[in-house]
């Protein structure tokens, strides 16, 4: 390889990035403004608080730790609508950016297919539809799945053992402490969701082979430590779920899709309303066929033949293959099985799991799983692109010979398959067939770009919060007003919002769990909130709250909900704060309910907060300062093309 042409393939890895950085920014500019992110289940606050709830020991099941804890940690010295921001966008770039280094890691392709590979990890239905339902740390997992398949394969190729007589791949010290460290970043960042976790580990654990299977079942582990340790702790951690979510948060079939077109379309969540204006048109069948279509022109690629050149070694040629399959498989279980979770006996097993299985509840919303099929989908998207510039490459009239005759080859699914793609697709074929896989890929979600259509946009917080945070001085837990969870203020528009009390003060805020969906009510595991908020609506006495360990009642006065006869009840008690927004009353005689149990609780849980955090913060260290396998050069007859396609 000439000089020149090295320059050029060194610079040619950075367009990825940038692509991606472009894209996020497409996609989340908005959140670039002042203000704090509140958008449905999306709460940012300036400052929050280490409180029992944000370990994930609190009256609710623990379903937001550890990101609640690291938000509490970092908030005082970082705006927490900051960093909850810039978790977003990182999130987001790291997607794309992935799964383009999957594409070039594992098939060999050339900047314009990686491209192609971070269009389909950024601009799917899955992004747009969690955007809106506000998952922002659920995307954080969604994009370490790419991160974790490269970190696995690495480590496998590392691990297991090669005949090569390539001193790069037997070199021990490219090994080691380097990719473990790196496939523990990977599972602690998806990690910062119980979901997350199960995505990031089910990838990892399926790619890394049998010898490495249990030290990355630690890793999982660990990264889920914070999460199984509040579930085994916290008041709620061993009771069941309410069954009927199985069906309320069931995959949703899109018109003219069905259930299972909906989740191969990596769409389908439970909400309606968290769909954008595009889905609910022609424009969700024609987008659904184009990336099934564009997905379909690479999968004889991804899955059936080993790429001739991507390495020297027979072994390592064949760990890649296996690979890839693997990832196919996973992302046609990814898809069938949360299908078959909507059937009538699907939901019966489900429901049979949340009601016998403390924790199950985390699987009732299954369209969440359907993320495991990104990697598979743009890599074969990306591979599709390239063979169809080299079938219409004007250099070349023979390419669409040789493609056919390397597409039977391939089709014998022995891995001893070899495929050599004949010449090479110029640059302008190769630009135009890039161009129009973007295209079919973008335009169908249109409304994706700019907040989803301008729905996802910062807001500002009344003064009145932070004065009502710094007089909550004493002990209790706080019960709110309105009853419910879910809040309409005037500064949050139209769509509901979680209420904001539990990230914005300093002591507990008492919730019930219950989530209004489809009209129907799907009950939560708090029974004291409950029983806190049924006596607040029947205007019981002050010291039945004082009983239950409520030192204080919030009322947001500017959102609707039920406030019943709670008037009664406030008569009782003593204001502390009152403005056009909200009101902070102090209940007289509160039974303090902290103790030994609860200082023993909180210490087992912020230890497992830090081995998750260590996990974290060492594995990145560790693998940024390893040393790195040199790159080696990709051969044009591999790859279709030039790097700087």
């Amino acid at each position: 390889m000439s000089d020149g042409q090295a320059r050029r393939d060194r610079w040619a890895r950075f367009v990825p990035a940038g692509y991606s950085a472009l894209s996020t920014l497409l996609i989340a500019g908005p959140l670039l403004g002042s203000g704090y992110l509140l958008l449905r289940d999306a709460v940012s606050t300036p400052r929050s608080y280490l409180t029992d709830s944000a370990l994930g020991l609190g009256h609710a099941a623990p379903r937001a730790v550890p990101q609640d804890a690291l938000i509490a940690v970092l908030s005082p010295v970082v705006d927490g609508g900051l960093i909850v921001k810039t978790i977003m966008l990182v999130a987001l770039w790291a997607a794309g950016f992935g799964a383009a280094l999957l594409a070039r890691e594992l098939l060999r392709l050339t900047t314009g297919p990686q491209l192609v590979a971070a269009t389909v990890a950024l601009w799917n239905p899955y992004v747009a539809e969690r955007l809106l339902q506000g998952h922002w740390s659920l995307l954080a997992g969604y994009a370490a799945l790419p991160w974790t398949a490269l970190a696995a394969h690495r480590l496998r190729t590392s691990i297991e053992p090669h005949r090569t007589n390539d001193p790069l791949a037997a070199s021990p010290r490219f090994g080691g402490a380097g990719r473990w460290a790196a496939l523990a970043a990977c599972v602690a960042v998806a990690g910062l969701t119980p979901t997350g976790a199960l995505l990031a580990g089910c990838t990892a654990l399926v790619l890394v082979g049998r010898r490495s299977f249990p030290g990355a079942l630690l890793l999982v582990l660990a990264a889920s430590a914070p999460w199984l340790t509040a579930t085994a702790l916290s008041d709620v951690g061993s009771e069941p779920s309410d069954p009927a979510g199985i069906a309320a948060f069931a995959a949703r079939a899109e018109t003219g899709l069905g259930t299972l077109g909906s989740l191969a379309g990596l769409g389908g969540i439970w909400n309606s309303d968290a769909v954008p204006g595009s889905r609910s048109t022609l424009l969700a069948l024609v987008g659904t066929f184009l990336l099934l279509a564009l997905v379909a022109t690479g999968v004889r690629t991804v899955a059936g033949a080993i790429v001739d050149g991507l390495h020297p070694s027979a072994d390592i040629q064949r760990i890649g293959l296996q690979t890839r399959r693997r990832l196919l498989v996973l992302a046609a279980v990814a898809i069938v099985l949360p299908a078959v979770g909507a059937t009538a006996w699907g939901m019966d097993v489900l429901e049979w799991l949340v009601t016998s299985v403390p924790g199950a509840g985390l699987l009732r919303d299954t369209q969440k799983y359907v993320a495991l099929a990104m990697p598979a989908y743009a890599l074969c998207a990306a591979a599709g692109c390239h063979a169809v510039a080299l079938r219409f490459s004007s250099n070349n009239p023979a390419a669409s010979a040789a493609e056919s005759a390397s597409g039977t080859a391939s089709g014998s699914g022995s891995t001893g398959t070899i495929v050599r793609p004949s010449g090479r697709a110029s640059t302008a074929v190769m630009s135009l067939t890039v161009t129009v896989f973007i295209a079919l890929l973008t335009l169908p979600l249109f409304d994706l770009g700019w907040g989803v259509g301008g729905a996802m946009r910062p807001v500002h917080y009344p003064i009145g919060w932070q004065q009502v945070a710094e007089r909550i001085d004493g002990p209790g837990d706080v019960a709110v007003l309105p009853g419910g969870m879910f809040r309409k203020f005037p500064y949050s528009g139209r769509t509901p919002v979680l209420d904001p009390a539990p990230r914005m003060l300093p002591r507990d805020v008492l919730q019930t769990g219950e989530l209004p969906v489809h009209g129907r009510t799907v009950a939560g595991e708090g029974a004291r909130a409950r029983e806190a908020e049924t006596l607040l609506l029947h205007g019981g006495s002050a010291a039945k709250l004082a009983e239950l360990g409520v030192g204080w009642v919030l009322v947001e006065r500017t959102t609707p909900g039920p406030l019943g006869e709670s008037k009664t009840t406030l008569a009782q008690l003593n204001p502390v704060y009152i403005d056009t927004n909200l009101a902070l009353y102090r209940v007289p005689g509160v039974i303090d309910r902290d103790g030994e149990s609860t200082t023993s609780r909180r210490t087992i849980s912020a230890a497992a907060h830090l081995v998750w955090a260590a996990l974290l913060v060492g594995g990145l260290l560790i693998a940024a300062w390893s040393p790195r396998m040199p790159s080696r050069p990709v051969q044009d007859d591999c790859r279709g093309g030039s790097a700087d396609h």
